[in-house]
C-alpha cells in the first residue's frame, strides 16, 4: 500500500532532521521525505497539518502478559496499547510463566505477535534457566529464535560467580546482558528507606541496593569485555557510578522508567497501592539527577517499565500489593512532559524514546535489519503521529492496556499519538 503524510513537522532525532515536509510510504519503506515524485500515487492520504511525524517509538521494558499472567494483560491488549501510545517496537523480558528459557517459547511468543500486525517485539532472554540463578540458559539458541539480550529480569542473582561466567559467556559471542542493579539482600523492601518509609512503618531498600550491585557489575565488565545494558536506574548515586564508568570506556548503556522520572516517594500518598513499584520511587534529589542524565545522555532511554497489574493484586495493603504500573501508553507524553518541564529541546526528549533506545537494541543484535528508531528514505516505516497539543487525561477508560493501574491516573497529559505505522500498515489511527 502506498501512505502519504501530508503536512506535518518531521522530526528524526537520529540525523537531527526537522522541518515540515510530508513522507510517502511504499511497500513498507519510506519512499521519500518533502519532496514527493509527480508518479507516486497514494492508496491513502494521512493528514498530519498541526502535528508531528517522527520514528516510531521504541519500548525496551514492556510485559505483555503471555505466557501465564493472560489475567493481566494479553498480547492483543498490550500490542494494542502500545500502538495507541505510538510504540513501534518492543522488547518483553523473560519473567513470563513459563520463562522465556526454551527456544521453542520464544518461537511461539513471537509467531503469536506477528499474527497481530501491530508493534514489533524483541523477546530478552532468560540468563539462567527458570531465572533461579544456578545454571546459564543456551544463549546461542535463545539467539537464533529471537532473542536480542538475556536477563534476570527482576530477580537478582545471587552466586556472583554465576554472574561471572554470564558475562565471560556473553563476551565471547558478543551478547548484551541486561541487569536491574539489585543487590539480593538489601533489595527486599517496598519503599526506597528514607524518612518517609520510617514514617509509614514500610520496609526499606536503600541506595546501596542499587551501588553495591553496580560497582559488582562494573568489576566484572572490566575483567570479562561484556557489554551490559542497566535497566531502570534509580538513584542519583547509581547515576554518578554509571556516568564514571561510561568514562572510563567500559560498554555500558542504561535507561530510567517514566516513573522515576517523573515521581518521587511522596507520591506514595496515603498507601498508594499504583505506586508500590519496583524499583521503588526514591527522594527529589535521585529523580533530579535521574532527569539531568537523561537530558545530558548519561542515560540513554526513558522506558515505560509497563506491567500490567490486576486489581485484585492492586486492592491489597501496599506492602502486599503485587508491583508494577501500566505504562507503555503513558511514555510519548510523559517524554513530553518532562521536556517542558525542564526545558529539553524536542529532538533530545524524542531521542530518548527512538535512537536511543534503538541504539540498546542495535548493541544488544549487533545486526539489527533496517532502521528501527529512524526515519530515513529506504528505512522501514515504523512511524508514529503525534499531536503535541492534544490534551488528555490519563484514567482507565482512556487506556486500552488490560491493566489500569498507574501512579498517574487523573493527571492532565498533553501530546498523543494520532497515527500509528508499523512496517507500512496503519496500526491505529484515533
Amino acid at each position: 500500500m502506498n501512505l502519504l503524510i501530508k503536512g506535518g513537522r518531521v522530526i528524526d532525532p537520529a540525523s537531527g532532521y526537522d522541518q515540515l515536509a510530508d513522507v510517502a510510504v511504499s511497500h513498507g519503506v519510506v519512499s521519500a521525505v518533502g519532496a514527493i515524485g509527480a508518479d507516486f500515487k497514494p492508496d491513502r492520504v494521512l493528514d498530519a497539518v498541526g502535528c508531528v511525524v517522527v520514528p516510531g517509538l521504541v519500548d525496551l521494558a514492556v510485559r505483555l502478559g503471555e505466557p501465564g499472567h493472560e489475567h493481566e494483560g494479553m498480547l492483543a491488549s498490550e500490542l494494542a496499547a502500545a500502538v495507541a501510545g505510538g510504540v513501534t517496537t518492543l522488547a518483553c523480558p523473560p519473567d513470563t510463566d513459563p520463562v522465556l528459557d526454551e527456544p521453542g517459547l520464544v518461537e511461539m511468543l513471537r509467531y503469536r505477535a506477528e499474527k497481530l500486525h501491530l508493534a514489533r517485539i524483541f523477546p530478552v532472554g532468560a540468563l539462567t534457566r527458570g531465572l533461579a540463578g544456578e545454571t546459564l540458559t543456551e544463549m546461542l539458541e535463545l539467539t537464533d529464535s529471537g532473542c536480542v539480550a538475556f536477563s534476570q529480569a527482576e530477580v537478582p542473582l545471587a552466586n556472583t560467580q554465576v554472574l561471572q561466567r554470564a558475562l565471560q559467556y556473553a563476551s565471547t559471542f558478543g551478547y548484551t546482558v541486561w541487569l536491574r542493579p539489585q543487590e539480593l539482600h538489601l533489595g527486599k523492601g517496598v519503599a526506597a528507606s528514607g524518612a518517609l518509609a520510617t514514617r509509614m512503618g514500610l520496609s526499606g531498600v536503600p541506595v546501596a541496593a542499587e551501588t553495591i550491585a553496580l560497582h559488582t557489575i562494573f568489576d566484572l565488565m572490566h575483567a570479562t569485555g561484556a557489554r551490559v545494558h542497566l535497566c531502570r536506574l534509580s538513584s542519583a548515586a547509581g547515576v554518578a557510578l554509571v556516568r564514571q564508568a561510561k568514562a572510563d570506556g567500559l560498554k555500558l548503556s542504561c535507561d530510567v522508567s517514566i516513573n522515576s522520572l517523573h515521581l518521587t516517594d511522596n507520591d506514595i500518598g496515603y498507601f498508594d497501592s499504583r505506586a508500590r513499584l519496583n524499583p521503588p520511587l526514591r527522594q527529589q534529589r535521585d529523580r533530579d539527577a535521574l532527569r539531568a542524565a537523561l537530558a545530558d545522555g548519561t542515560i540513554d532511554a526513558l522506558v515505560s517499565d509497563h506491567t500490567p497489574v490486576d486489581e485484585d493484586a492492586k486492592a491489597l495493603p501496599f506492602a502486599e500489593a503485587e508491583p508494577g504500573a501500566t505504562g507503555v501508553e503513558l511514555l510519548l507524553s510523559l517524554a513530553l512532559k518532562w521536556s517542558q518541564q525542564d526545558g529539553v529541546d524536542l529532538g533530545r526528549a524524542l531521542a530518548t524514546v527512538t535512537s536511543g533506545p534503538a541504539s540498546v537494541l542495535g548493541a544488544s543484535l549487533g545486526r539489527l535489519q533496517g532502521s528501527v528508531g529512524r526515519l530515513a528514505v529506504g528505512g522501514a516505516a515504523d512511524l508514529c503521529v503525534f499531536d503535541p497539543n492534544a490534551e488528555w487525561l490519563a484514567s482507565a477508560p482512556a487506556l486500552r492496556s488490560q491493566g489500569k493501574h498507574t501512579p498517574f491516573s487523573s493527571y492532565e497529559l498533553r501530546g498523543r499519538a494520532r497515527c500509528t505505522v508499523v512496517a507500512g500498515h496503519v496500526a491505529f489511527h484515533a
